[in-house]
């Protein structure tokens, strides 16, 4: 620690009293590991400590007369009268001349303000004013003070400080005449070049942390700077799957390359360049921290012109003389160099204490001072009961184990591993948030204990002495129970002091025990196991196991995180060899008699050394195997100093030499007059060939020598250090200059490329203003000139700017900015990086332009396109419904509801049912909108009467005679609320789905057979009044619809129930409350539209509308109670039957007059309880009632929705008339109503599927075995493998939409066995012992593959083979048909059996006849390496016969995909082998079943599905004992085949299939059983019996498909 730095405490203080109490400490920054610091993190108060946006770094940095920045704000103060000002003003956003400000800048430098750069480290290129200003554009000079730093902040927080530069970046780019801000903005990036001798502006470099202030303090200067969330500490540390690739590392050592050549354009060089001081952002853009840096070039500590060297102060402590802990580390012997290797050789020895070392261990893993998330972690090392003995084991604490362990137990973490989804003994750290709160409860705030601990205060509630702390806690302890008896007091009434142990009288000697049992020799000898734990080997792998310390991993290893475990040893630690000869007193002792200490330690260090070799060996053997613990990341600056001079020399010249014209603009902006958009185009254009080899890292090393020869710079080798570049610059003679390690071959065009296009989104601008940028420079053609790789690379910084909510011009900067990324990434690429963003604004509620932009049909067809439509269905489709029922706005509404029916043509019968009609249907009562309801309606009417009949109807009925359920039964208020409201939707669908029916049908269908949900309803008691609205009004459409014939044939006989119920209720005695009273009272308002209030309104609403469409005559024959009724009607609402001789059609046009009519508002404000009804009485004649049947109808967009039955059925069934098998049974059939109505609280992702074992259709496919099946993504395209003509292998494309082939391929000679659709290129790999790959569009044969003696073997005929087979074998093979789809005669060694598609790195895994895999590069036409793993007990070779991975088609939480990690194969002697994709390494080979495997599946990432010949499906966990797997038993023959979908696994055995599940626990016996059932034909249930061969399911659409040894290719649900 440097001599000026105050404890964390003082500093505290320190920041309360110079800014006021309402600025809030978080924790002091230390680059020590004691808390002593300058440096501190902050933030305004009532803030979310979690969100970095609002915290900052405040630094302090003494004020000394000679340094520079004192003087530079004393003049700046002087300079404007002792106002304060903003350095920024300088900034020019274009009004002023260039050539104008250029000028100033050279009288500026002849003048050489400020002071003597003879003072500072740098090379005096330019002035040390000039340099500060040019480092810190945006910094505010003034005094401190609390308004001071809230404006600050707010002007930081609304992003528009560097909005100037961005506009004139976007009027460049558009064109236009544009300011010199952008123009020299480009130059900070290197277009055209780096250029180290211009003459510095005040625009700040994007990787240089930007400086908001420069206050003054009494004592001090405060640096104010934004905090980032990350540094490249934390990531190293705790993420490093955060730079997820070599192109990730190159693009960040780019970022810090460019800042380092900034900062030497001005001769100043970093000299403290560390991973802890570099900033990272959210999106990991690099930010170099400089100005708290002790070692930057002028602002060190000058005397007189001279550097002072760095200090080591005579004792630790804090720089306050009366600060409270200047005794507490005063006998600490921490100091300078703080490397670990020094370090730990100090501890082995005994000359540093155990106390110190584990210091030092916390602040290499960056734990934390007062940072109560990640503080300092420390042993208990006894455990309080007697007071500790090194002549006893009572009292002391088993270090061997964690305190985790001994809190828990081993039965309970052995129970947490084994039942866990994700093994794990510990869930937390080892010293969590709320154990550091608890033990500093008594000095902590009261509202940091009610944040962390509990948010309302029980001071009770708090362990109250130590014993009683070590039995509450299983964490372990802090070092302020070592250390600092404060912590033992309370500030708090009500909470007592934490009591010591009896045997310690005071806090301050308990303090002195505690500590010197951890510097006890029993301590000394354990420790090691301790940091073997918490900081070293059995934190991961085997040992970790063994020692009951799995920590829970983390569910996205490529998050970034600022907080978390490293490990720091993966070998056992050393014991310590000697321990501390001194007691803790002793330690307290001079520098003489350290002195002498050290000479006695020198005399018999060659003895020690003599009698301790073993030891002293291990213990160099793990220093050396730690040494990465130490890096070198600066080094002397005395070096530094001595090249100051004559570089100092040949700067000056060149800047005398360039200042000496200053209307040459080409000197200091180094940028070309002309530039344009096509000029920026070409510096991001990315050659065909981006690869760097050995000869051009070799001209280049020639080039950089020749260059270096003319001109020197700071050294800056400690750079290629830190970055680790040592592989490529080995070539050099001498070391590069930063600016030279920018310009060479080794970072690829893409890096540059994608760092001049995202440079300036890191400009503290608006939102707004980066979105404009994006968007103009990509609808330019930016993206598609760097290509794909640059493109992927810069949507991470690009994308998330879309997603917040937006006004309509920047909504339409957002539309074309994700547009120019669909079309320019690849299909995985959009997948992992623009569906998010797309489903994130898709699924924000309330009115978005963007949304209703992305809902339109033309950009969702181009995504359709790129992505296909698999994962559309998966990602978009369920997101375009949620628009329909979550807070649903009438634009979006209506643009989903377009879009839904548009796309459901293309989608097709099967899966518009289950991705479209059955998640609407799903939505009745949860807020689906009026076009919900249009959707279902309007696709009904699309695809015809047939299907209305067969498939909606049906099911709504069920759904309503559920709803009604529910309603008469004992449930909760809000599952009857939801009955309601689903019943309502229900009538509403029904309603208009009536229009596109015939009247027969809906005769048929609807009514007859007393099966009318409407009367169902009207006669329930307790349904609610709007309900019976809705009821009545849709009946009285129905019958209005089918005519008065029927109506009386089938509606009348079911109403009479009602209308008697009604008659004699006793409603009809007392009227109709207060509605009939109102009415009878002011018989002039009878036109005003009423809403019923009750169930005898009912009659209102019906009795008059029958007597118009039957006639009175009619309904008095049919209703016995028609007295009753009438007399009520005329009684309470001046109703009596006249006849006025007109038509029955003017009849039936009255009786509209007097039922409540839907309201005619929009549809956004559509209520089922608005519903309103038009009085009738005797003054108004019936033939004046509203005119039109369509007034019953609820308000739709059919244009012909009311034109005949038989043109309506024509009409609408046209499209789908060619599809034989889409009217397959209904799934109301197998809809469970009890499962609806448990989900009434919310919507769910998906919805259960129900195996019915029901052929819908078949097709023979081929004369003989269909041996393999593919499907396409888009669900529409299947390909079938199988015997062909003359026993020939034949591959058949079919269009499972109208069951028809395609075409097909004959270019096999042999039987095909497998085939596999390699969906990135549109062709087909079809494999017959040789691999084809053909087009699966045109079926032209592109390459072919094969091993060496393949050319002239194929299949070896059982009869004339001379292979020598066990019997073990011939059993195995004999023991399944030829015709079942599995290989079942002896296969030559060197034939391919089967395939594997490695999606993410378009490579093909073949499986070979003697065990090997074969990977072949389908894209490069190409065969690649061979893995043999082969080393089976059986001379007979095991052929491969299934092939699978993980990973490859699955993603993380952040979107990015995951590389396959394992390969397995299954083998023909019963043997599962696991291969390492990046080794080739075989990691596991195990006995999986007794017969052939025929098939394996990777649901997980960790689980591996399998299935044999021997009868039986197994599960394996491959993160636990591999010995014992779920296996299912069931099946009576073989399992040819299995296919998974989600948890659902269907497997087929001869002639039946088997449902299991992966989630379904076993039975009472702890057995897994399949029950297997045969496949019925759905019309007329005669048993399928022929044998099944091969099995593939087709997920949106609900259905599966099975291939059986007849050649017939089935479609089953």
């Amino acid at each position: 620690m440097e001599g000026n730095e105050m404890c964390f405490e003082c500093l505290e203080r320190r920041i309360k009293s110079d800014w006021s109490d309402q600025l809030q400490f978080c924790y002091g920054i230390s680059d020590s590991p004691l808390p002593f610091g300058s440096s501190a993190v902050v933030q305004f108060p009532h803030t979310n400590p979690s969100a970095s946006a609002s915290q900052f770094i405040l630094s302090y940095l003494p004020t000394l007369t000679h340094h520079c920045f004192s003087k530079y704000i004393s003049n700046q103060h002087t300079l404007h009268n002792g106002e304060e000002t903003d350095v920024s003003s300088e900034t020019d956003t274009g009004s002023t001349l260039l050539s104008d400000s250029l000028m100033g800048e050279s009288q500026f430098l002849s003048n050489r303000m400020g002071c003597e750069c003879c003072a500072c480290n740098h090379c005096g290129k330019f002035s040390c004013l000039r340099t500060i200003t040019a480092l810190a554009p945006l910094a505010h000079v003034g005094i401190s003070s609390y308004s001071t730093f809230q404006e600050l902040a707010s002007s930081f927080l609304s992003g528009a400080l560097e909005d100037h530069i961005l506009s004139s970046l976007n009027l460049l780019i558009q064109g236009k005449a544009a300011g010199r801000d952008g123009v020299n903005y480009m130059r900070l990036l290197g277009v055209p070049s780096f250029d180290e001798n211009s003459i510095p502006g005040c625009l700040r470099h994007p990787n240089i942390a930007p400086v908001l202030g420069l206050l003054k303090t009494h004592g001090y200067i405060n640096f104010l700077l934004p905090k980032t969330p990350y540094s490249l500490e934390n990531i190293l540390h705790y993420s490093p799957n955060a730079l997820k690739s070599e192109w990730h590392m190159r693009f960040l050592m780019y970022q810090l390359l460019s800042a380092l050549t900034y900062l030497h354009g001005f001769g100043v060089h970093h000299g403290n360049l560390c991973p802890s001081n570099v900033m990272l952002t959210d999106s990991c853009w690099a930010l170099l921290r400089i100005w708290d840096n002790n070692r930057l070039g002028f602002n060190l500590c000058f005397k007189h012109g001279k550097s002072d060297c760095i200090c080591i102060p005579s004792k630790v402590g804090c720089c306050i003389e009366d600060c409270s802990s200047q005794g507490l580390y005063a006998d600490l012997k921490l100091s300078p160099p703080l490397d670990w290797n020094s370090q730990f050789s100090r501890w082995w020895r005994g000359e540093l204490s155990n106390f110190e070392y584990l210091l030092f261990l916390n602040k290499l893993v960056g734990r934390r001072w007062g940072d109560h998330t990640f503080h300092p972690v420390m042993p208990w090392v006894i455990d309080f009961s007697t007071k500790p003995s090194e002549d006893s084991d009572s009292g002391w604490r088993d270090l061997s184990k964690s305190k985790w362990r001994l809190a828990k137990g081993d039965e309970q973490l052995d129970f947490t591993y084994s039942t866990s989804e994700v093994p794990h003994h510990v869930s937390d750290e080892c010293l969590s948030e709320l154990a550091v709160c608890s033990y500093k409860a008594r000095g902590l705030p009261l509202s940091v204990l009610r944040m962390a601990v509990r948010s309302v205060y029980e001071p009770n509630e708090y362990p109250s002495t130590m014993q009683r702390l070590y039995q509450w806690t299983p964490d372990e302890c802090i070092p302020e129970f070592y250390c600092d008896p404060r912590i033992f007091y309370s500030q708090h009434s009500g909470m007592t002091d934490l009591a010591v142990p009896s045997w310690a009288g005071t806090p301050e000697e308990f303090i002195k025990l505690h500590r010197e049992a951890l510097e006890s020799n029993r301590v000394s000898r354990q420790i090691h196991h301790w940091i073997d734990i918490n900081f070293g080997y059995k934190m991961s792998g085997p040992a970790a196991v063994a020692a009951k310390n799995v920590m829970l991993s983390s569910s996205e290893p490529t998050k970034p995180r600022s907080i978390g475990r490293r490990q720091l040893f993966t070998q056992p630690h050393p014991s310590r060899q000697v321990a501390m000869q001194e007691t803790h007193d002793s330690t307290k002792e001079s520098a003489v008699g350290r002195h002498q200490a050290n000479e006695i330690d020198n005399e018999t260090s060659f003895l020690y050394k003599t009698s301790c070799l073993q030891e002293l060996e291990e213990a160099s053997i793990f220093s050396d195997h730690a040494r990465h613990l130490s890096p070198l990341y600066y080094h002397d600056q005395e070096n530094l100093l001595k090249q100051r001079s004559s570089f100092k020399e040949s700067q000056s010249e060149k800047l005398e030499k360039s200042a000496s014209n200053p209307h040459d603009i080409s000197n200091y902006c180094g940028f070309p007059c002309d530039v344009d958009l096509n000029y920026l185009l070409e510096h991001i254009d990315i050659q065909d060939d981006d690869s760097t080899g050995y000869q051009e890292l070799l001209l280049w090393r020639q080039k950089s020598c020749l260059s270096r020869a003319s001109s020197k710079e700071p050294c800056t080798w400690k750079v290629v250090f830190f970055l680790d570049c040592c592989t490529s610059f080995h070539l050099m003679l001498k070391r590069p200059s930063a600016k030279s390690l920018l310009e060479s071959p080794w970072f690829p065009s893409t890096v540059k490329s994608v760092y001049l296009f995202t440079a300036p989104l890191q400009l503290m601008a608006t939102d707004g203003s980066r979105l404009q940028y994006a968007a103009n420079f990509a609808k330019q053609g930016a993206l598609k000139t760097m290509g794909t790789l640059a493109a992927e690379m810069c949507a991470p910084y690009c994308l998330p700017l879309a997603s917040t909510p937006l006004s309509d011009a920047e909504a339409e900067c957002a539309y074309i900015l994700l547009k120019e990324f669909i079309k320019c990434l690849t299909p995985k690429a959009v997948k992992a990086s623009v569906l998010p963003v797309i489903q994130k604004i898709l699924q924000t509620t309330g009115y978005s332009h963007l949304k209703v932009s992305l809902l339109q049909d033309s950009f969702v067809r181009e995504v359709w396109n790129q992505i296909g439509k698999q994962t559309y269905l998966e990602t978009i489709h369920p997101s375009v419904i949620s628009n329909l029922y979550i807070s649903p706005h009438k634009s979006s509404a209506a643009a989903a509801s377009v879009l839904l029916i548009c796309s459901s043509e293309e989608l097709g019968v099967p899966i518009t049912v289950h991705q479209t009609i059955l998640p609407l249907i799903h939505c009745f009562g949860k807020g689906l909108c009026p076009d919900g309801i249009d959707v279902l309606v309007r696709i009904g009417g699309l695809l015809g009467e047939t299907f209305i009949l067969k498939q909606m109807l049906p099911l709504l009925k069920h759904v309503a005679r559920s709803c009604i359920d529910v309603s008469s039964m004992n449930k909760s208020e809000p599952m009857h609320s939801w009955s309601s409201s689903a019943l309502i939707d229900c009538l509403m669908t029904l309603d208009g789905l009536v229009a596109f029916l015939p009247r027969e049908a809906i005769a048929k269908d609807l009514i007859e057979d007393k099966s009318c949900v409407h009367v169902l309803a009207l006669m329930q008691t307790n349904l609610e009044i709007t309900v019976l609205q809705v009821a009545a009004t849709t009946l009285m459409a129905i019958c209005q619809r089918i005519g008065p014939e029927l109506t009386a044939l089938h509606v009348l006989p079911q109403l009479k129930v009602l209308f008697d119920e009604l008659a004699f209720s006793q409603e009809s005695f007392n009227g109709s409350h207060s509605l009939g009273k109102s009415l009878k009272a002011s018989k002039p308002k009878v036109d005003e539209e009423f809403q019923i209030e009750n169930r005898m309104d009912l009659v209102l609403l019906l009795y008059p509308s029958f007597c118009s469409l039957l006639g009175i005559e009619k309904l008095r024959q049919c209703c016995t109670t028609w007295l009753l009724l009438e007399q009520f009607l005329l009684r309470f609402h001046n109703w009596k039957w006249e006849y006025t001789g007109e038509s029955s059609r003017s009849g039936l046009e009255n009786v509209i007059a007097k039922v409540p009519l839907l309201s005619k508002g929009s549809t956004s404000d559509y209520s089922p309880a608005k519903l309103l009804l038009n009085g009738v009485g005797w003054s108004i004649p019936q033939s004046q009632g509203i005119r039109g049947s369509k007034n019953l109808m609820p308000q739709r967009r059919f244009p012909n929705a009311h034109q005949s039955s038989v043109q309506t059925h024509e009409s609408a069934s046209n499209h789908f008339k060619s599809e034989p098998w889409f009217w397959f049974p209904s799934p109301a059939a197998s809809w469970d109503g009890s499962d609806l109505l448990g989900r009434f609280g919310g919507p769910k992702d998906e919805f259960p599927w129900k195996i019915r074992a029901s052929v819908l259709s078949s097709v023979r496919a081929h004369q003989g075995v269909l041996r393999s099946l593919a499907v396409c993504q888009d669900e529409n395209t299947v390909f079938t493998a199988g015997i062909g003509p003359g026993f020939k292998g034949t591959v058949q494309k079919w269009d499972l939409a109208r069951i028809n082939c395609a075409f097909g391929y004959h270019g096999h000679e042999e039987v095909v066995n497998d085939i596999c659709i390699l969906s990135s290129s549109g062709r087909i790999a079809s494999c017959d012992g040789t691999v084809h790959v053909w087009d699966s569009q045109t079926g032209k044969l592109i390459s072919v593959f094969s091993e060496p003696s393949t050319d002239s073997l194929h299949l070896v005929n059982p009869l004339s083979s001379s292979t020598k087979i066990s019997a073990e074998h011939v059993d195995m093979l004999n023991s399944n048909t030829s015709s079942s789809g599995v290989l079942s005669s002896p296969f030559d060694e060197s034939l391919y059996t089967c395939m594997h598609y490695l999606e993410l790195v378009e490579k093909l895994v073949v499986g070979t006849g003697n065990g090997s895999l074969r990977f072949i590069d389908v894209s490069q036409g190409r065969k690649l390496h061979l893995w043999n793993g082969e080393f089976s007990e059986s001379a007979f070779p095991s052929l491969v016969s299934s092939i699978c991975s993980c990973g490859s088609d699955k993603e993380q939480g952040n979107g990015a995909s995951l590389s396959p990690s394992w390969i397995a194969a299954g083998l023909s002697s019963g043997h599962c082998r696991l291969f390492d994709v990046r080794s080739g390494r075989v990691t596991a080979y195990w006995r999986a079943h007794d017969g052939y495997v025929t098939k394996l599946a990777a649901p997980e990432d960790y689980l591996l599905v399998s299935s044999s010949l021997d009868r039986t499906l197994r599960i394996w966990d491959l993160r636990r004992n591999l010995s014992m797997p779920v296996t299912f038993k069931g099946h009576t023959d073989g399992v040819s085949s299995f296919s998974v979908w989600g948890q659902d696994v269907i497997s087929i055995s001869k002639n039946k299939i088997g449902l299991s599940s992966l989630a379904k626990s076993a039975d009472e016996d702890g057995q897994h059983r399949i029950i297997p059932q045969r496949l019925y034909t759905s019309d007329h249930g005669s048993r399928n019996m022929s044998v099944l061969s091969s099995i593939s399911i087709i997920p949106f659409s609900r259905l599966f498909l099975v291939g059986s040894e007849d050649g017939y290719l089935r479609i089953c649900c």
